[in-house]
Parts: structure tokens; C-alpha cells; sequence
């Protein structure tokens, strides 16, 4: 598994492509790769120089911004883009869904069963209940009072009674139970208690059979309780339960782990200048969980290539019953610099690229690899919002296949705005949701997380751009609801004079160059 694949020559030349959109953090310097297919990873003779930079206009490569948009690159840029960037958005999701084979179902605890699809029939394994018992404290009696009180649990003759609580055993010989409330323990001509009825007693209580569950009324051993496929919830667990369950069959669930990087990284406080908080700790996992992934592990690492190899290494997750991940998420590492080592440690794995690089912004230095014991390895930029719309991009169709699930969707919604068009490159861009029309949300550099976190969805702007009005491809965020069905053509009025009013008011609406981006600060 250390055996490193032969290094290609074909690309040792190629020219690095800088990142106009600065998807690469701090520390993790991402602004472009040589340019290498998908297939074996290829492995540069020798290792960058720590500090070697892609620069964009005599600026370092890590502080590059976005270019404005609708503002054209230099030509040379392009063509390195189309050079380097060999999935377009569409691509890199159908390949990242078309990669995984489905993990097979396995048995889980009824504790870990919440909210997973079952795969197999829960069937009742005898009787339930499988005992007739009583559903009241009080009393199992034998025909009518005054009772002769018995030891409880002895077979009871005509006239007879015992102590009863309620889920207790109906004993042999008992026909119905009288509730505590109902009898009164009085003694008899020779001083013997006897029970007889009082207090709350109706005329005619206890009815033969009253108070008492019968055996097998809920159901009959055989009997299917949950259907396989169901999706498991507190009701259908506890179910399993009473049919005497303690593991279920269940479809495959992705277990991963997450690997992030990055020395200049601080978990708590205010950091200083040239430090940077973690943003992917605290909330990473959780999105992988909603997008069906089971998060067991979360490590951090320095920056050596040691420490990427040891992360990367085969080692057992003890909540998963010491199996290895079933997907490693990395953050940063996907770039040229010397504290860049996906590739290179992917190499040395035996791995191969499935993805290395997407044509989108922000996002585009986004790496899928797949390793010999067929564990994926999905490397996501460094800079937060761009690390979102990656894992959205790759992430959620590759977790999605290997938990059963289907390709993620994507609606469309009307563009509130022109957009511009920008050759060869998807840009993702969260939006808001302004009388009914999709508005580009504020605050959306690669590195930030505000505009995100407003926003309603994610439009999906194709490289000729889009016009106003126009309907644009978007995805729902992960803990976000549904992008809404485009609302059905309103009725025409039925007078002359609200029909002609009605339709100057919808095209007075949709004229001009209206922006909504000014309302949404």
C-alpha cells in the first residue's frame, strides 16, 4: 500500500495555474496544480520549495481575490484554466456520484438505528404481548365477589382472588381484574379478609375479560411490523424493541473521518495577525452528517508531509468497530506550495485522482482520490465558503452513492439579476430569496461565511451567464429548506380592465435592470 505509482514525465512541465478566486486558506496555499489527468497520481521529482508562490499580477497567489465579475481574464489564464480544469461542475458531480458502489447493509444497535433506512422486514418474533397481563392495579378475580383473597401467582378457583399489579401475569384461573379503586378488603363471619366491591365499583364490574390484555392482540409471532426501507424512527425503534430486537438490518451509511490542517489554525479566542479560527471544526461534521455520512473521527494536523502521510494512513476508528473510514475529508493541502501534500501523499498510498481540480469559483482546486483498500480521499480548498461549495459540488453526490441515495437535486429558480458571463468556469454563488426571485447574498469572498449564512440556496451560474429573469440551475443547503417550485402563471382576471391593468402591472415588473443585491445588506 506504500508502493508509490511510477512518476509521469508527461506533465513535469506544465505551468502552474494561479487561483483567481483564492480558494486555498491561509497556511493552505491552493492557487493552482500541474496540470495532471485523472488517473495515478502524478508525483513531482522533487518537492516544492517551501515557499513557493503563484503570483497573479505581481501579487502572491494566496492573497489573490475574485475577479470581479463579468471582468474577462487575460488570455493566458483562461487557456490555463482550460488546460488544468478538466471537469466542469456537472462532470465533477456525476463522476463523484458514479465512483461509489453502495456499502452493503450491516446490523446496528436499535441505539444507533435513529434515522437510518431499514433493510430488512421487522417481524414479530412471538406473540406480543406474548402473555395476557393485567392493565390495572387492583385485583385478578375468579367469577363474582365477596373474593376469598389467594397467594398471588396460584391458580385461582371460582370466587377467588389475588394481588395484581398492572403488566402482571394473569394467573390460571382468573377471569377479569377489578381495579384497586373498585374493592374494599373487609373480613368475613369467621374473621378472614375477603375482597369485596366498594368505592368506585359499577354495577356489574368486573366484566369476564375487563381489564386484562390479551395475548397476541397487538400482534402474532410472523406478523410484519416495519416494512424494509422504512426510514427508522423513535416509534418503529421501540417497536423493534418490544419484538425483542436488540440489533436491526440496515442499508450501508459512509463512515468519515475528518483530517484538518493547518499550523496556523487556533480553536478558541481571538486570533492574532497571521493566525486564523478554525471554521471547519466546529461544524463540519454536522454537515456531514445531513448530507448521510457518519462523522467518527476528527484529527488535526501540522503542515509536514509526515503528519499528511500518518493521517492518510489505514487506522481503525474504534467507534466503528476499528474499521478504517470509509471517506477521509481533507481541509487545505489541495495546492502548489510546500505545505501542500494531498497528492503526493495519495501517491505514496497507491492512490489514484478520480477528480484533480473543477471548473467552478469559488472551489476549483477541489481533489477526489481513491485508494487500494477503496477508501475515498476528498480534498477540500482551505478557505471556508470555498470548502462548502466543494463539499456540496463532490462531497454530497460521492456520500449519497455510497449510502444508497440518489444524485442530489437541482432545481432552478429566476435569476433576479443580470450575471455576467465568465468562459469557461461555473460560479457558485448563495442567494436570497427576493419576491420570489434569486438575488446574489452579500459577503461571498472564498474566505468568508457571512453571505452564506443568510443565504436560501446556491445558484449555479453556467460560463455564458444569465440573464434577468432567467431561470438558473440551484442547490438547497444542506440544513436549508428546498428551493421552492417556480410559482404557476397567476389566473387572468375575468373583467377587461383588471386583465389589461394585471398584465401592465406583470410587465412593468419585469422590465429594466432591476437588482435586489442593494436590499439584502
Amino acid at each position: 500500500m506504500t508502493a508509490a505509482p511510477e512518476h509521469r514525465s508527461d506533465n513535469s512541465t506544465s505551468a502552474s495555474t494561479p487561483d483567481p478566486a483564492g480558494d486555498a486558506g491561509p497556511g493552505n496555499a491552493g492557487p493552482g496544480e500541474d496540470a495532471t489527468p485523472s488517473g495515478d497520481v502524478a508525483v513531482p521529482d522533487a518537492e516544492p520549495a517551501p515557499h513557493a508562490e503563484a503570483a497573479l499580477d505581481g501579487e502572491p497567489a494566496s492573497d489573490a481575490e475574485p475577479a470581479p465579475d463579468g471582468e474577462p481574464e487575460a488570455s493566458g489564464e483562461q487557456d490555463a484554466h482550460a488546460k488544468h480544469l478538466a471537469h466542469t461542475w456537472e462532470e465533477a458531480r456525476q463522476a463523484a456520484f458514479d465512483c461509489a458502489t453502495p456499502i452493503p447493509a450491516a446490523p446496528v444497535s436499535l441505539r444507533d438505528a435513529m434515522g437510518r433506512t431499514l433493510a430488512t422486514d421487522i417481524t414479530a418474533r412471538q406473540d406480543m404481548p406474548h402473555y395476557a397481563s393485567s392493565a390495572m392495579d387492583g385485583w385478578a378475580v375468579n367469577g363474582t365477589g365477596p373474593w376469598i383473597l389467594a397467594e398471588p401467582g396460584q391458580r385461582l378457583a371460582p370466587h377467588q382472588a389475588s394481588v395484581i399489579v398492572t403488566g402482571g401475569l394473569i394467573p390460571p384461573g382468573a377471569k377479569a381484574v377489578l381495579r384497586k379503586e373498585s374493592g374494599v378488603i373487609s373480613t368475613d363471619d369467621d374473621g378472614l379478609p375477603v375482597l369485596t366491591l366498594g368505592g368506585t365499583a359499577r354495577p356489574g364490574e368486573p366484566r369476564n375479560g375487563q381489564h386484562i390484555r390479551k395475548a397476541a392482540e397487538e400482534a402474532t409471532a410472523g406478523d410484519v411490523l416495519v416494512r424494509g426501507g422504512v426510514v427508522l424512527n423513535p416509534a418503529h425503534v421501540a417497536l423493534a424493541a418490544l419484538a425483542g430486537y436488540d440489533e436491526v438490518e440496515v442499508l450501508g451509511k459512509p463512515v468519515v473521518k475528518l483530517l484538518l490542517t493547518g499550523a496556523e489554525v487556533v480553536e478558541q479566542g481571538l486570533p492574532e495577525p497571521g493566525r486564523v479560527r478554525d471554521t471547519f471544526g466546529p461544524q463540519l461534521g454536522t454537515v456531514v452528517e445531513m448530507l448521510g455520512g457518519l462523522c467518527r473521527e476528527q484529527a488535526r494536523i501540522g503542515d509536514s508531509y509526515t503528519e499528511w502521510l500518518e493521517g492518510l494512513e489505514d487506522s481503525g476508528i474504534p467507534e466503528a468497530q476499528n474499521l478504517p473510514a470509509d471517506v477521509v475529508i481533507t481541509t487545505g493541502g489541495t495546492g502548489v506550495s510546500g505545505t501542500d501534500h494531498f497528492r503526493r501523499a495519495v501517491a505514496e498510498l497507491g492512490g489514484r485522482l478520480v477528480i484533480d481540480g473543477v471548473a467552478m469559483r469559488p472551489g476549483h482546486p477541489t481533489v477526489l482520490a481513491e485508494l487500494p483498500d477503496g477508501r475515498f480521499v476528498l480534498g477540500l480548498p482551505g478557505n471556508p465558503l470555498a470548502a462548502m461549495m466543494a463539499l456540496s459540488t463532490v462531497g454530497a453526490p460521492l456520500l449519497a452513492a455510497l449510502g444508497h441515495g440518489q444524485l442530489p437535486p437541482v432545481r432552478e429558480v429566476p435569476c433576479g439579476t443580470m450575471l455576467e458571463p465568465e468562459p469557461g468556469r461555473t460560479r457558485l454563488l448563495p442567494f436570497r430569496l427576493l419576491y420570489g426571485m434569486a438575488s446574489p447574498a452579500q459577503h461571498t469572498g472564498p474566505g468568508m461565511m457571512r453571505g452564506l449564512a443568510s443565504a436560501d440556496g446556491v445558484m449555479v451560474v453556467p460560463p455564458h451567464g444569465v440573464q434577468l429573469g432567467e431561470m438558473v440551475p440551484a442547490f438547497a443547503l444542506p440544513w436549508g429548506p428546498p428551493i421552492p417550485e417556480p410559482k404557476a402563471a397567476e389566473s387572468k382576471a375575468k373583467g377587461p380592465a383588471r386583465k389589461s391593468a394585471s398584465r401592465t402591472s406583470r410587465q412593468g415588473a419585469q422590465s429594466g435592470p432591476v437588482d435586489w443585491s442593494a436590499l439584502l445588506d
